[in-house]
């Protein structure tokens, strides 16, 4: 399928030879490259999770906080629960997903987080996270230290604003999620998680009609509150209607308003 979503990775920077022109001076310079190639100001993110209308001096202070970008393997874990809360987390590249464990041993999925969103708020409140942050895929997170960003939002308002916001974002999604399980049928849920899914990809500049999702259909439904059963049924039925065309886990939507109207 063509135009499927790939989620951006780092670009390897090959230093030219007439650069590199001793060993050392190429690793320095190699390493100056990647340094520069990991600043905010070069990130395809920035838009997504930095504040707008930073003097210059404002994003650097910014970048100084910001500690070196971390991989995060497939099925990994950025924290657990009730790890001490330290940090917030910005994904640079990949997705994630939140879960937290019933007492029973079962895992239940809280979110799903691309390239752009931010993970951690859930530890202001008590110190302690309160989920696990899984890597649903090799992803790359960039850290923040919240100490360093509760002085810096005390110095530079947009930065306070933005902070506010994105917690403002957690309340929204949290409601969302209790009207999404509380009110819908198992068929307008994964309609549901579609269109959101397509629509924050789409905010990403990626297609938000052919994707790839990096989610089993087992955490797609331990999401939603239904059977991994109940989720193949409906994009079953969503094929068989024309809405759109599933093959795995490749999603090419047909139909979105017939979507909108289930």
């Amino acid at each position: 399928m063509s135009d499927v979503v790939s989620y951006p990775v780092s670009s390897r920077t090959f230093v030219p030879l007439h650069v590199a022109s001793t060993p050392e001076q190429g690793r320095t310079t190699d390493r100056a490259t990647r340094k520069d190639a990991m600043r905010c100001s070069s990130c395809s993110m920035r838009p997504m999770c930095m504040p707008q209308g930073l003097t210059p001096e404002e994003l650097q202070r910014i970048e100084a906080l910001i500690c070196p970008s971390r991989t995060i393997r497939q099925g990994e874990t950025i924290f657990r629960a009730n790890d001490p809360f330290e940090s917030i987390y910005a994904v640079r590249a990949g997705s994630f997903k939140t879960v937290v464990m019933h007492r029973d041993g079962r895992e239940h999925v809280t979110g799903f987080h691309l390239a752009g969103d931010s993970l951690g708020f859930d530890g202001v409140c008590s110190g302690h996270h309160s989920c696990d942050a899984v890597a649903l895929e090799d992803s790359k997170v960039c850290i923040i230290p919240f100490h360093l960003l509760e002085t810096m939002c005390r110095e530079v308002k947009a930065v306070q604003q933005h902070v506010h916001r994105m917690m403002g974002s957690e309340i929204v999604r949290e409601s969302s999620q209790m009207m999404l399980l509380g009110t819908m049928s198992a068929e307008q849920r994964v309609a549901t998680f579609l269109l959101n899914l397509s629509e924050r990809l789409r905010k990403r500049g990626y297609s938000p009609a052919e994707f790839h999702l990096r989610m089993t259909r087992e955490e797609i439904g331990s999401y939603l509150g239904i059977k991994l059963e109940t989720v193949s049924r409906m994009l079953s039925r969503f094929q068989r209607d024309g809405l759109l065309d599933a093959r795995g886990k490749d999603i090419r939507i047909l139909d979105h308003d017939g979507l909108i109207r289930v």
